[in-house]
């Protein structure tokens, strides 16, 4: 009589990464109510309830552990499936969010559902993170190759990214390419087409900026006016202090509270810059707060925790044996990095502002949710890395089958 196999047993999650996930969720959450409780608290649009900003999000933080235990405990091997039809679902919502999205600040980004606002743009960064991974291991060493190998998978990311920006959202754009390029890399793609592509996106950017530039000289300074907003932000960045309460006002509020932190900082929920200066303060600008309330010394110990979790994740990902596994993690880790350096140097000045989110920090239910369904992949491919051993399993089924002829 033949008794069935048992299957080896699945791993355990890394538990240093969840744990970093959790306290950098937590750390969001006081840090949303910090920020967002004084100007809450004296609106009727928010129903004067200085609790407004922090409910909502707890609400989406509680969801996204949710998802992310879910995720974590689905094999990341039946992703390589399911990346496949949610690429092509956020590339209709990524149309449809053009057509019929609520327009914000000049971008139509969003998609009304009740009082909440859902981004198709945070699903795509992940969706196309993982149809990448999937497409290039399946392409193996022909990823080297242009015509069979490279160019179609740089196809697929022009489009991709080519429907963010007609939103427009340079922002994400920029870091959708940024974390694809990694991917790319990673899969082992020729340094000298990835060179190139890199070369003709910055004349792109030059000829844009330098074509802006000059119309915005002609036409008198009237940058913003024209919506000509990308000139704008590349001059507030070279000279944030030429026009303090035009193009400048916002990195100069920025800079003002992150310079007013000192070494110790005003303490928490003392902040002033919040206080109808700083603009978005619970979202876009909440770093500047986290240096205003916590100075010098408390930046530098959140940074390095960002950073240390950052490492986790791609230590993690680097154990997996299974190639897709290690690019989707690179891939996913690499869009959290890229994000915080876009946002993290965009309120200090050491890039032009372009308006994303701080990853698990800031306000925003879609980029929390997306963003903890994220580490929930990664989450379950560490748990292919403490799997037990192959050999190990080999040995007990052969000792089963063993006792079982006997």
């Amino acid at each position: 009589m033949t008794t069935p196999k048992p299957q080896p047993k699945r791993g355990t999650p890394d538990f240093q990464l969840l744990i970093l996930t959790l306290l950098l969720v937590g750390f969001g959450l006081i840090m949303v109510f910090s920020s967002s409780a004084s100007l809450a608290v004296v609106s009727e649009r928010f129903s004067y309830d200085a609790l407004y900003f922090t409910k909502r999000q707890l609400v989406f933080a509680a969801l996204g552990t949710f998802v992310m235990l879910i995720a974590m405990n689905i094999s990341y091997k039946k992703y390589r499936i399911l990346f496949f039809p949610m690429f092509f679902l956020t590339l209709i919502l990524l149309i449809l969010v053009i057509v019929i999205g609520r327009t914000t600040n000049g971008a139509s980004s969003w998609f009304n559902l009740g009082n909440l606002g859902i981004q198709p743009t945070e699903l795509a960064k992940i969706a196309t993170i993982g149809y990448l991974a999937a497409l290039i291991t399946k392409k193996g060493e022909r990823i080297r190759q242009w015509k069979g190998g490279f160019f179609p998978v740089l196809i697929i990311v022009g489009v991709v990214a080519g429907l963010i920006m007609l939103q427009p959202d340079l922002g994400s754009t920029f870091i959708l390419v940024a974390t694809c390029g990694l991917i790319i890399y990673a899969g082992g793609a020729s340094l000298k087409h990835i060179t190139a592509c890199i070369s003709l996106v910055a004349l792109g950017l030059a000829l844009t900026i330098g074509v802006g530039s000059l119309i915005n000289a002609i036409s008198g300074g009237q940058s913003q006016a024209d919506g000509n907003y990308k000139v704008g932000r590349i001059e507030a960045f070279l000279n944030p202090f030429q026009d303090q309460s035009g193009i400048g006002y916002n990195l100069v509020q920025s800079l003002i509270a992150i310079g007013q932190g000192g070494v110790t900082g005003a303490g928490y929920g003392e902040g002033v810059q919040k206080l109808h200066y700083l603009p978005n303060p619970y979202n876009d600008f909440i770093f500047s707060v986290i240096g205003e309330e916590f100075g010098f010394i408390g930046t530098a110990l959140f940074l390095f925790l960002y950073l240390y979790f950052i490492w986790r994740g791609i230590i993690v990902s680097l154990r997996c044996p299974d190639p897709f596994g290690t690019l989707t993690g690179i891939g996913i880790m690499g869009l959290i990095a890229i994000q915080a350096f876009v946002n993290i140097g965009g309120v200090t000045n050491t890039i032009p502002i372009t308006g994303v989110t701080l990853p698990f920090i800031s306000y925003g239910g879609s980029s929390l949710l997306v963003m903890m369904l994220s580490i929930g992949i990664v989450l379950s491919i560490s748990r292919e890395s403490t799997r037990p051993a192959k050999e190990e399993h080999v040995k007990s089924v052969l000792k089963k089958d063993y006792r079982s002829s006997r």
